[in-house]
């Protein structure tokens, strides 16, 4: 039981948290750890990042990624669709049918669609666009997107990089061996995880506005 609250970010310190105690992405992912524990074959999710924070995000990733069974997710978030999704569906006019391609091509597809509902007035007498404008206008669109799309990554790459080293250090820490030893080196991995904390603060800050950044241009 330990070791599968452990998967959601619930260490030993958690033990004898009482659930009214969680914060709320601790709640959030205690859910996920609850449904998950019951193995079902197919969970339907809608919008489950909200409210979340991203630790909890992380671990709503890796939960989704080690399930077995099928999930069904409907979802705003580009980030989470992209690590968790292995097949798109476009819900229009009242129909739902399998997209061919990634996140992408749909947000290319999207920003293709209005720049000829914009333009629609000016070329009604002409017809529709030819298949040259619409990869020409496709391309353009991936050109404009593609400079927040790789903030919005290396933004990922820092902040997985970070708790990595927080993971690390809090391993460290954890360890009754190293108390037997020099209270300076304790002193200095402390020092070590509050500059460690400050950085991590200042990245999520940065993955917020980028990846907000992102979806504002996307719609």
């Amino acid at each position: 039981m330990r070791s599968h609250l452990a998967r959601f970010g619930f260490t030993a310190d958690h033990v004898e948290t009482k659930v009214g105690s969680l914060s709320g992405g601790e709640k959030a992912r205690l859910l996920f750890a609850l449904m998950c524990r019951d193995a079902p074959a197919l969970m339907v999710l809608d919008e489950p990042t909200n409210h979340l924070d991203i630790d909890a995000r992380e671990a709503l990733v890796q939960a989704l990624n080690a399930f077995d069974g099928a999930v069904v997710l409907v979802s705003h978030d580009a980030h989470l669709i992209e690590l968790a999704a292995d097949k798109l569906w476009r819900v229009e006019n009242g129909t739902c049918t399998p997209f061919d391609g990634d996140l992408d091509d749909y947000r290319a597809t999207l920003a293709e669609a209005r720049r000829s509902a914009s333009g629609g007035a000016e070329k009604a007498g002409n017809g529709a666009p030819s298949r040259k404008d619409e990869r020409r206008l496709a391309a353009e669109a991936r050109a404009r997107l593609a400079p927040l799309r790789q903030a919005a990554k290396a933004a990922d790459h820092h902040l997985a990089k970070l708790h990595e080293k927080k993971s690390h250090l809090e391993a460290k820490l954890a360890d009754p061996k190293l108390y037997e030893g020099s209270p300076a080196q304790v002193t200095k991995l402390r020092q070590d995880m509050a500059g460690l904390d400050r950085d991590l603060a200042l990245a999520e800050a940065q993955w917020l506005e980028a990846h907000e950044v992102l979806e504002g241009v996307e719609g």
